[in-house]
């Protein structure tokens, strides 16, 4: 088991930037893939980005291509999510997510463990 915690949200201008932490407890994240998905309100959870277990990123580029960086520092045990060029269409409530699995997994069902989500409003 892992439990993830999600910090880093708050709001921010259109154009801004926030980074995204996730920390893990329980077990050491370089043993899982880990993603970031979000959810605005009335909406489907969205896939942001991925980085594989064993090296490698995936992003939903239509909406976050080069704006968003995933990251992990597998000695803070600690996931990352840097956001830059905000707009107000990125409002949503973000989540970490891990798994043991090491493929390129973009479905919110992928994935075995979430984190409580963090709130990220972006205002106009």
């Amino acid at each position: 088991q892992v439990q993830l915690v999600e910090s880093g949200g708050g709001l921010v201008q259109a154009g801004g930037s926030l980074r995204l932490s996730c920390t893990a407890s329980g077990r050491t994240l370089s043993t899982y893939t880990l993603a970031w998905f979000r959810q605005a309100p009335g909406k489907e959870r969205e896939f942001v980005a991925q980085i594989r277990r064993l090296g490698g990123w995936t992003y939903n580029t239509d909406s976050v291509k080069g704006r968003f960086t995933i990251s992990r520092d597998n000695a803070k045990n600690t996931l990352y999510l840097q956001m830059n060029s905000l707009k107000p269409e990125d409002t949503a409530v973000y989540y970490c997510a891990a798994t043991g699995r090491d493929d390129v997994l973009r479905l919110t069902s992928d994935y075995y463990y979430w984190g409580q989500g963090t709130q990220v409003t972006v205002s106009s």
